[in-house]
């Protein structure tokens, strides 16, 4: 058998630049280090099929498989993925005012979950400085600190992996779109250990489009405004086209077009705009800054939300058209662009341990040529 172990991740994603240092490989075994935004393996191991390989988002990730896994269909191309329903939401009465981005939807179900111990903990990202950082925490209070956007990749998932080193299952998980597939991954046991428990207990995505890469956007930074006085990063719902930071004297705006060159190259391989792999998904909401787009993917999240939502965590209302219009083509353009730029590459569908996703053939030229569904309806 092919070995899938350390040495040949090393060698197929983070040698290619294809690593976003999600973090799923952080924790798993002393050889694998997360600093300052780049992932490196310090010493190569002798285990022929290894956790780091199996979970990583960028390399042999059978989307069919998943799909099949967790929503019991067939993953056929759509935009958004599989889901029961599409609303919008922010946080209700029970949540405090504080420093929630957009409608603080995400804080509010962790909030909840927390409180009903329907999780444990969870982990989140957390900032040092400018620097995102991994976070773990087990109280509601912990949970709006760390609520504000950081725009750049984080290797969350190794808070993960630590917490169930010390015991933990069934934690929530916030979660980008390449994070969510990892979490997936993990969440199918790959290698069929006897006493696996399921590690996640609900998995938030976030919507992204693209992350930054940290090295060099405080670089850029750091020539426009003075770095300690930094508060907050946004970046506003269309059609602003911009990125706003939040100083303690003020504010800075720079257009979207000086932004882009940071954003890794990894990140143009990534067909998911919308963490389909997530039990719920949350985004801005065009037009309705203070509110969020809230897809419900899983019979697990849609129990939550309805709760949280009865309990007075959150309010909901019936998704606009037009902003599920733009949503479907926003998130259609990412998932062609992607698998174009996958296949430019050769790494879809192609030689086994190389490959970064595998789906079906006529999915893919589905995609590819834009004949495919992009229907309102789930079903």
């Amino acid at each position: 058998m092919k070995r899938r172990g350390s040495a040949e991740l090393d060698a197929a994603v983070i040698q290619k630049g294809r690593c976003i240092g999600c973090g799923a490989c952080i924790h798993l075994c002393p050889y694998f280090r997360s600093y300052r935004g780049k992932t490196a393996l310090l010493f190569q191991c002798t285990v022929g099929e290894g956790r780091c390989f199996a979970y990583c988002p960028k390399i042999e990730v059978d989307l069919d498989g998943i799909s099949r896994f967790l929503h019991g269909k067939t993953y056929d191309g759509s935009p958004l993925g599989n889901y029961r329903k599409i609303l919008v939401s922010r946080a209700g009465e029970k949540m405090k005012a504080g420093a929630f981005q957009a409608g603080g939807t995400v804080s509010a179900l962790l909030d909840f979950a927390l409180r009903r111990k329907v999780i444990p903990g969870a982990v989140v990202t957390g900032r040092q400085g400018l620097l995102p950082v991994p976070r773990f925490v087990t109280r509601p209070s912990d949970v709006v600190r760390h609520s504000l956007s950081k725009y750049a990749a984080a290797p969350t998932l190794g808070a993960l992996n630590e917490a169930l080193d010390i015991g933990y299952r069934g934690l929530g998980v916030v979660a980008t779109p390449c994070q969510a597939t990892a979490v997936a991954q993990m969440r199918m046991n790959p290698l069929k250990e006897p006493d696996f428990q399921d590690p996640a207990g609900l998995v938030i995505g976030l919507f992204c489009t693209w992350a930054l890469d940290f090295r060099r956007f405080e670089e850029f930074l750091a020539g426009e405004v003075p770095l300690e006085e930094v508060v907050k990063i946004d970046i506003p719902p269309p059609p602003e086209e911009v990125l706003e930071v939040t100083l303690r004297t003020g504010t800075r705006v720079f257009p979207l077009e000086r932004v882009r060159p940071l954003v890794p190259d990894t990140c143009g391989l990534c067909p998911d705009m919308t963490a389909e792999f997530a039990d719920l998904s949350v985004g801005v909401l065009e037009g309705r800054k203070d509110w969020n787009t809230l897809i419900v993917r899983t019979e697990r999240g849609e129990k939550i939300v309805t709760e949280a939502a009865a309990r007075g965590y959150l309010i909901l209302e019936e998704m606009p058209g037009e902003n599920l219009e733009h949503l479907l083509w926003a998130a259609g353009n990412k998932k062609k662009r992607g698998f174009l730029r996958a296949r430019e590459d050769g790494t879809v569908n192609g030689e086994p341990g190389k490959t970064v996703f595998r789906l079906a053939p006529d999915i893919l030229e589905g995609i590819l040529t834009d004949d495919r569904r992009t229907h309102v309806d789930s079903d």
